[in-house]
């Protein structure tokens, strides 16, 4: 007989042990101590019946399967439930077989006592394992860092245990802080909650806490930054567990915890998206995306894996990327049908021979050139990707009947003052125009900066401050609207199952942020003090750019949809003559060697009744 069996053995024994002693007791509490003899007897006599039906029962409730030296709540119920259902079987064949008037008192005394002997003889298991575990980690344990845990929820305790067991991990759990004040002086995972965040210094000083860890993962940024600059102004080492969306079931592991980053600042309360809408119109699709390699793109890919695709085709025009993408996500869903397509979505006869091979039912449009000073010194090729590739896509999308387009547009077609942002208002003009008489569900979303994503601010900040400064901030008032690449992209999905045909779908990026302070925070996150280990130097805007973006026209104005953070722009639709005019110009201009920044903006901001404002200079004029 294995350990396996042994065990499944072991616990029977000592079931049916408390089942018979729990209906004993039962008895003796029902008759203040002089049990009756003659229901003595009756129990007794169906005794051979009953055990059996227990435990086939506990079996079938899988209390001989459970591992229950890890058991925790939801094994707990599970006990209720399976001894609910054995008492109930019990009743059945006492007052079948023996209606012997057998006390209905003594049944459910006995139900209650029979829970706590089976659950007690589990939970001595669980602390068998703990008091065992901590032994072990008592005798190789290293003194840990006296570490404060903010936030005293779910996430905390799950923390707090993991340490814990963890020893190796150098962390002394000291006690939590959280909030709220009704949690102060009770005990969390063993733990006691010290005190509110008015009681922060006083507790950092009082037990010389040298290491926070917030495991708060659905605080908004506020109370982050607020916890963040007060642990660093009293010298602690500052650590973070990741948002919820990036918890793996909600588990809280040693390996997650993480230095706190520029995105935890700037992040916003959770995003709350309608799955079932979102499974809806991607669960057994055909998804395309274009640019699958890039930042969004890519991200895309990761989200749209999680709702069971059909197929999932990654096409991009670098190899590389479409090939790491590919492996990570074949190593995350290995029942994924992934397809990696190279291809260069200016190529039509390429792009039409991929959607008649694969037929996509939904297509992500991520490919584009976004640099803004790079674009204003390589304008012709900002239109032949943000503008023709998107036309050659967006067109076989609806030859070949794809349920919907989704253009992942930016802030920076709103009155453009950039080739970049002319020619993603002119990608944004071409799946309007493309919307009329379509079967397909053509929709743009637009949105500002993502954090992290490549050739932004954020990267480029932590290359110079790893090479020792200075920062380069082009102008002290320059801000930005923000987002992390996650929460972007959830909305961007979001948005794509809302549209009916021709929306310009635009997200809510929260308050903007400075450069400047992005810059000071990055620097100080990284351990240094901006203008004095790290200089901040201004070098002047660049070509294109603006102090200021925007989400929307003055003239455009929203309306709102079934989501809180997205809303449609009340824009221009082109007629496809006007929208044909629009590239024949563009097509003119490559074809002649005149497709300068000029004369992009001119042929876009005329297409869209706008001249271009006064003051804003390209490198091209």
């Amino acid at each position: 007989m294995g350990w396996s069996e042994r065990r499944r053995l072991f616990l029977g024994v000592l079931d049916v042990i408390a089942s018979i002693t729990a209906m004993v007791l039962a008895l003796a509490i029902r008759f203040d101590g002089e049990i009756p003899l003659r229901y003595l007897a009756v129990y007794l006599k169906v005794l051979p019946l009953i055990l059996p039906v227990k435990l086939l029962t506990y079996h079938l409730f899988g209390l001989y399967r459970q591992a229950w030296a890890y058991a925790s709540l939801p094994e707990l119920l599970r006990v209720v439930w399976a001894v609910s259902a054995e008492t109930a079987a019990s009743w059945v064949i006492i007052y079948e077989l023996q209606n012997d008037g057998f006390p209905r008192s003594a049944l459910i005394i006995g139900w209650f006592l029979t829970i706590g002997g089976t659950g007690l003889i589990r939970l001595s298991l669980r602390l068998r394992r703990d008091y065992y575990q901590r032994r072990r980690a008592e005798r190789g344990r290293v003194p840990g860092n006296p570490t404060l845990i903010f936030g005293a929820g779910d996430a905390g305790a799950m923390l707090a245990r993991e340490l814990d067991k963890h020893p190796e991990a150098g962390c002394a759990v000291i006690g939590f802080i959280d909030d709220d004040p009704k949690k102060k002086g009770l005990r969390v995972a063993g733990q006691p909650v010290l005190g509110t965040q008015a009681d922060f210094e006083k507790v950092v000083h009082r037990h010389s806490v040298t290491h926070l860890i917030i495991a708060v993962p659905s605080a908004g940024r506020g109370v982050i930054r607020e916890v963040v600059d007060k642990g660093r102004s009293l010298g602690l080492q500052l650590k973070t567990l990741p948002k919820l969306y990036e918890l793996v079931n909600g588990n809280v592991s040693i390996s997650q915890i993480r230095d706190v980053q520029i995105e935890d600042l700037l992040g916003r309360d959770e995003i709350r998206i309608d799955i079932e809408a979102i499974a809806g119109y991607l669960s057994g699709e055909t998804i395309l995306v274009t640019g699958a390699g890039g930042s969004i793109g890519s991200e895309i890919c990761r989200q749209v894996a999680r709702f069971n695709p059909g197929r999932l085709i990654l096409l991009g025009h670098g190899e590389n990327s479409i090939y790491h993408i590919d492996l990570e996500l074949r190593a995350a869903y290995p029942d994924l049908q992934a397809v990696p397509v190279i291809a260069d979505a200016q190529d039509r006869n390429r792009v039409a021979r991929v959607f008649e091979r694969f037929r996509p039912g939904v297509v992500f449009h991520a490919a584009a050139h976004k640099h803004v000073p790079l674009m204003e010194h390589n304008p012709e090729e900002a239109v032949k990707n943000n503008v023709f590739g998107t036309f050659n896509v967006a067109r076989a999308a609806k030859d070949y009947g794809a349920k919907r387009f989704v253009l992942i547009s930016s802030d920076k077609a709103v009155n453009p003052t950039s080739v970049m942002g002319a020619t993603k208002r002119a990608a944004e003009l071409i799946v309007q125009a493309l919307a009329r008489d379509s079967s397909t569900v053509f929709v743009a979303v637009r949105f500002g900066n993502v954090l992290g994503s490549r050739g932004s601010v954020v990267p480029l900040f932590k290359k110079q401050i790893a090479a020792g400064g200075p920062v380069t901030v082009t102008d002290p008032r320059m801000v930005r609207y923000f987002m992390t690449i996650p929460e972007a992209v959830q909305l961007v999905i979001q948005a794509g199952s809302m549209g009916t045909g021709g929306e310009v779908f635009v997200l809510d990026m929260g308050k903007p942020v400075k450069i400047l302070d992005l810059a000071r925070d990055l620097i100080r996150l990284s351990g240094f003090e901006p203008d004095e280990d790290i200089p901040i130097v201004y070098t002047g805007i660049r070509d294109g750019e603006k102090l200021f973006e925007e989400l929307l026209t003055a003239e455009e104005g929203t309306m709102a949809t079934r989501h809180e953070r997205i809303f449609v722009a009340r824009t221009e639709r082109l007629s496809e003559p006007r929208l044909q005019g629009l590239l024949d110009d563009l097509r003119e201009a490559i074809a002649g060697g005149r497709c300068s920044n000029g004369v992009i903006l001119k042929a876009v901001q005329e297409k869209i009744g706008r001249s271009r404002p006064a003051g804003v200079a390209g490198a091209g004029d």
